[in-house]
């Protein structure tokens, strides 16, 4: 049997040069990273899933069973039936009988690119480009030898430290940038290049006092960036501890993360922090995005190998479809985790502006919020994986987080009021391109205002299809003993018709802060009397309206208002939102109240255990054993 003939479609023909010139290795690389092969060729010839690649009948010879593969990780395809073998434009210029500029101008116009012009400066990339890569290569192959070198011991120690084991210190190729800002120059003028290419790669700045250039990255902990290809492009510094760094001779204090600057290799906004190890896993594992270094090394050490990071920007609009590129499933819906503070939802509200006009069928994303104060690292450190897996899973797709965050804790009780939410929602659904897509977003939304308006709050519960309600993630001690009063309070304030049920549970809570305990207080007094009597006053129930109009008259609409009107607090637990039905949240307050038990029992017990280790009496070993003993049984009496 002879051996098979590989055939390539590089090049129909042999362009002139000065049509090589005009279109640069840059721009070819960067439509093929834009692109993703098999939506090129699925648009040509009827492509099938075959575990990480497609299969599908080749066009460049007759056949009847399959042996046409196209895998999009490494951007090639190839016919295992008659050898062809290429990338989007080699398919392209083939199949569609195109020119090589006709073949760049088809890729660039699916990708929404304009074919550059020929100019001195795409000339000068091409021939400077495979030094750049070269010297960013050797940069990140010191920064490794100096995290590893005897006399920086403290610096491994403390990343080990961390909890960044050997695997991972190894796998993202850490590494440490000393004190001296002349050593890495020194390094790398022996090895041959010179002062411009250092400070155009951006590893070296020029002296604004015409000193020789000095090394940006100095006292830090390095995180190299890789482009799509694996080739190390940029870096990105963590600063030590200040006891672990050189005495300042000011009152500066440098910032925490430092990222290099965009260079002719490195485009911040187009990049993603470990894309190429999240590309590698994204079959198995979520995608989720995460702030910052530190963020994605605690996930891939605690077996979230799918997270990746912006690189010191919000995310991009090219960053969102390389989420969705790196994905191999039909459905793209990769997790944006933000944390749990104001700039953390606000982030969330400026992606979902940045990620709806880029909406298309089966593209889209959910949003996960961790408690305030904590990042993916604490969370994982205090909570462990399986607490931050359920995080993800309860993570708010992309629709019901545009209704959260347009009626949480609104006032639609005037027709005015109620079309101006509609608006908003009309007009958030207008930006999606896709007319189908864009159909379905303003139905729900149509069924969620009918929801709203349409049902009185009785019948809501008999009428209304489930909510999609997020239940608040377990958080740490000192967190929850601030989070949790609050949204007690949130809840009986949009549902005062639970009190009934929930009032022996709200007596015991200590609410830790003088507004909230007012306001307990002054819904205690309230809520008994309208226990004691079958109807108020006005001859009829005391609902959501009317105690908000009592607690205004008892000087406390402030404070009400500073609840209702906090989104990041509906965010954590929907079950609060006022038209989620009763029934759900009183199932919401309930796990309120099971958190906040474990808590103070897990409070007691630290405080039992803290004594016993300073005196070891019979007194303190039998009140740890009875706490324990109560912490059991009260978990128990709970899930019965």
């Amino acid at each position: 049997m002879g051996v098979k003939r590989i055939i390539t479609f590089p090049l129909p023909e042999k362009p002139d040069i000065q049509t090589l010139m005009s279109i640069s290795p840059r721009f070819l690389q960067e439509l093929r990273d834009r692109l993703t092969l098999s939506d090129v060729i699925g648009k040509r010839i009827k492509l099938t899933r075959a575990g990480r690649e497609y299969k599908g009948c080749c066009p460049f010879h007759r056949e009847k069973t399959p042996s046409f593969y196209v895998n999009d990780e490494k951007q090639f395809f190839h016919c295992f039936g008659c050898g062809a073998h290429g990338d989007a434009l080699g398919f392209v210029t083939r199949h569609d009988n195109l020119s090589f500029v006709e073949g760049v101008e088809a890729l660039a116009a699916q990708a929404g690119m304009q074919v550059p012009k020929s100019s001195p400066q795409d000339i000068e990339y091409a021939k400077k480009e495979k030094g750049l890569h070269a010297l960013c290569e050797d940069t990140a192959k010191w920064f490794e030898s100096q995290l590893h070198d005897p006399k920086n011991r403290e610096v491994l120690t403390y990343v080990t430290g961390r909890g960044v084991g050997a695997e991972i210190i190894d796998s993202f190729r850490l590494g440490y940038a000393p004190s001296d800002d002349q050593a890495l120059r020194k390094f790398l003028l022996a090895q041959g290049y010179n002062d411009k290419q250092m400070i155009e790669a951006g590893v070296m700045k020029e002296s604004t006092r015409g000193g020789d250039p000095y090394a940006f990255f100095r006292d830090r902990v390095i995180f190299p960036v890789t482009d799509a290809r694996g080739r190390v492009v940029a870096f990105g510094g963590r600063v030590l501890p200040e006891h672990m760094r050189p005495p300042s001779r000011s009152d500066f204090t440098p910032p925490k993360y430092i990222n290099s600057a965009d260079t002719p290799l490195f485009h911040k906004g187009r990049t993603l922090y470990a894309g190429q190890h999240a590309r590698l896993a994204a079959k198995d594992h979520k995608i989720v995005v995460v702030e910052g270094y530190m963020d994605v090394i605690a996930c891939q050490q605690a077996g979230f190998r799918g997270a990746v990071a912006p690189l010191g920007t919000a995310l991009t609009e090219d960053q969102i479809l390389l989420l969705w590129k790196m994905i191999p499933h039909d459905s793209k819906e990769p997790v944006l985790c933000f944390d749990g503070d104001e700039a953390g939802y606000r982030a969330a509200v400026r992606a979902a502006d940045r990620i709806l006009p880029l909406l298309k069928p089966s593209h889209s994303v959910r949003f996960a919020f961790l408690p305030e104060g904590d990042d993916p690292d604490t969370y994982i450190r205090e909570n462990g994986q399986g607490a931050f897996a359920q995080l993800l899973d309860r993570g708010l797709p992309l629709v019901e987080f545009l209704w959260t965050h347009n009626v949480a804790g609104g006032n639609f009780a005037t027709p005015e009021l109620r079309a101006g939410l509609s608006a908003k929602l009309e007009e958030a659904s207008a930006k999606i391109p896709d007319k189908n897509l864009q159909y379905y977003y303003r139905q729900i939304f149509r069924e969620k205002l009918n929801g709203l308006f349409g049902l009185n709050w009785q019948n809501k519960k008999k009428n209304t299809a489930p909510q999609n309600v997020v239940t608040l993630p377990p958080v740490g001690r000192q967190k929850m003993e601030s989070t949790l009063p609050q949204l007690m309070m949130l809840v009986l304030v949009n549902h005062p018709d639970l009190y009934a049920y929930v009032h022996e549970d709200l007596h015991r809570v200590d609410m830790r802060n003088q507004d909230l305990q007012t306001l307990q207080e002054a819904l205690i007094e309230t809520l008994e009397n309208q226990l004691d009597e079958e109807t108020t006053e006005e001859g009829g129930s005391l609902d959501r309206g009317r105690l908000l109009s009592h607690m205004t008259a008892l000087g406390l609409a402030d404070i009400c208002d500073r609840l209702i009107k906090n989104e990041r607090l509906y965010v954590h637990a929907g079950f609060a939102r006022p038209e989620v039905d009763p029934q759900t949240a009183l199932e919401g307050w309930k796990s309120l109240v099971r958190q906040w038990d474990k808590s103070r029992f897990a409070s007691d017990l630290q405080e039992a255990r803290l004594a016993l280790a300073s005196a070891m009496t019979a007194e303190n070993e039998n009140r740890v054993l009875a706490l324990k003993q109560m912490q059991m049984e009260h978990v128990e009496d709970r899930d019965d």
